[in-house]
């Protein structure tokens, strides 16, 4: 099995999440490693969380599972049912359609990293902290279904 040279893919801190809700994953550094690799049944990227940063807002999927494995340092994992600290080598998992919304918050001082994969078709999902929901088609919308107006994000 060929190693993945992980400076050969690129590391962004891009969302396509609307203006008001992309401040918490400013510090959120990922590299999609599933395309590198030349995968096509599932995703995983590599991600690394800066002090401060969030991986997301806390938010569940309804058809992809997820499987996270944390790499260095340490993070908070926030969920419905509360906060558990995640370190290095700790495995966190959500299934499809369980709306336990979920994220990582880096609150140490340190960066730290982890690798997530997710496996199942895009049917969407919610956010369970703030108004918006993500369609199978990408876009985001409110909870009363009137889309966002992302700039520069085709509808």
């Amino acid at each position: 099995m060929p190693r993945i040279d992980l400076d050969a893919i690129e590391q962004v801190n891009r969302t396509g999440y609307p203006p008001e809700h992309a401040g918490e994953v400013a510090g959120r550094w990922y590299r999609r490693l599933a395309p590198a690799a030349g995968l096509s049944h599932f995703g995983a990227s590599h991600v690394v969380l800066k002090p401060g940063a969030w991986s997301s807002q806390r938010h569940w999927h309804d058809g992809e599972d997820e499987l996270l494995v944390m790499l260095t340092g340490e993070a908070v994992l926030v969920e419905d049912g509360g906060r558990t600290v995640l370190r290095s080598g700790d495995v966190a998992a959500w299934p499809k359609g369980v709306a336990n919304g979920h994220h990582l918050r880096n609150e140490s001082e340190a960066d730290c990293s982890f690798v997530v994969i997710g496996a199942g078709p895009n049917e969407g999902g919610g956010y369970s902290d703030i108004d918006m929901l993500f369609a199978a088609d990408g876009r985001y919308v409110h909870k009363d279904g009137t889309p966002y107006d992302v700039p520069g994000r085709l509808m």
